[in-house]
Protein backbone atom coordinates (compact mmCIF):
# COMPACT_ATOMS: atom_id res chain seq x y z
CA UNK A 1 0.00 0.00 0.00
CA UNK A 2 1.43 3.33 -1.03
CA UNK A 3 1.47 6.37 1.18
CA UNK A 4 -0.45 9.23 -0.40
CA UNK A 5 0.45 12.90 -0.35
CA UNK A 6 -2.08 15.70 -0.02
CA UNK A 7 -1.96 16.64 -3.70
CA UNK A 8 -2.74 13.07 -4.74
CA UNK A 9 -5.61 12.85 -2.27
CA UNK A 10 -7.17 16.12 -3.46
CA UNK A 11 -7.25 14.79 -7.03
CA UNK A 12 -9.12 11.62 -5.97
CA UNK A 13 -12.86 11.26 -6.09
CA UNK A 14 -14.50 11.39 -2.62
CA UNK A 15 -15.68 7.78 -2.93
CA UNK A 16 -12.17 6.62 -3.77
CA UNK A 17 -10.79 8.52 -0.75
CA UNK A 18 -13.29 6.77 1.50
CA UNK A 19 -12.20 3.38 0.13
CA UNK A 20 -8.55 4.23 0.75
CA UNK A 21 -9.37 5.43 4.26
CA UNK A 22 -11.04 2.12 5.09
CA UNK A 23 -8.17 0.15 3.57
CA UNK A 24 -5.52 2.14 5.46
CA UNK A 25 -7.47 1.79 8.71
CA UNK A 26 -7.59 -2.00 8.30
CA UNK A 27 -3.87 -2.08 7.60
CA UNK A 28 -3.14 0.06 10.66
CA UNK A 29 -5.21 -2.26 12.85
CA UNK A 30 -3.30 -5.25 11.49
CA UNK A 31 0.08 -3.61 12.14
CA UNK A 32 -0.95 -2.62 15.66
CA UNK A 33 -2.19 -6.16 16.29
CA UNK A 34 1.19 -7.57 15.33
CA UNK A 35 2.91 -5.08 17.61
CA UNK A 36 0.55 -5.77 20.52
CA UNK A 37 1.13 -9.52 20.20
CA UNK A 38 4.81 -8.92 20.84
CA UNK A 39 5.93 -9.31 17.27
CA UNK A 40 8.26 -6.92 15.54
CA UNK A 41 6.66 -5.10 12.61
CA UNK A 42 8.31 -5.53 9.21
CA UNK A 43 8.71 -1.80 8.86
CA UNK A 44 8.60 0.15 12.14
CA UNK A 45 8.00 3.50 10.41
CA UNK A 46 4.96 2.10 8.61
CA UNK A 47 2.60 2.67 11.55
CA UNK A 48 3.54 6.34 11.71
CA UNK A 49 3.07 6.82 7.97
CA UNK A 50 -0.30 5.05 8.06
CA UNK A 51 -1.48 7.31 10.87
CA UNK A 52 -0.37 10.42 9.01
CA UNK A 53 -2.03 9.37 5.77
CA UNK A 54 -5.29 8.58 7.59
CA UNK A 55 -5.12 12.03 9.20
CA UNK A 56 -4.58 13.66 5.78
CA UNK A 57 -7.65 11.96 4.36
CA UNK A 58 -9.79 12.86 7.36
CA UNK A 59 -8.62 16.48 7.16
CA UNK A 60 -9.57 16.71 3.49
CA UNK A 61 -12.97 15.17 4.21
CA UNK A 62 -13.73 17.84 6.81
CA UNK A 63 -12.57 20.83 4.75
CA UNK A 64 -15.05 22.86 2.72
CA UNK A 65 -14.91 22.36 -1.06
CA UNK A 66 -13.24 25.73 -1.65
CA UNK A 67 -10.06 24.59 0.09
CA UNK A 68 -8.26 26.60 2.74
CA UNK A 69 -8.53 30.26 3.72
Amino acid sequence: MAIYRSEELRKMEPEKRQEKLAELTRELLRERGIQAAGGAPDNPGRIRELRRTIARIQTLEHQPEGGGP
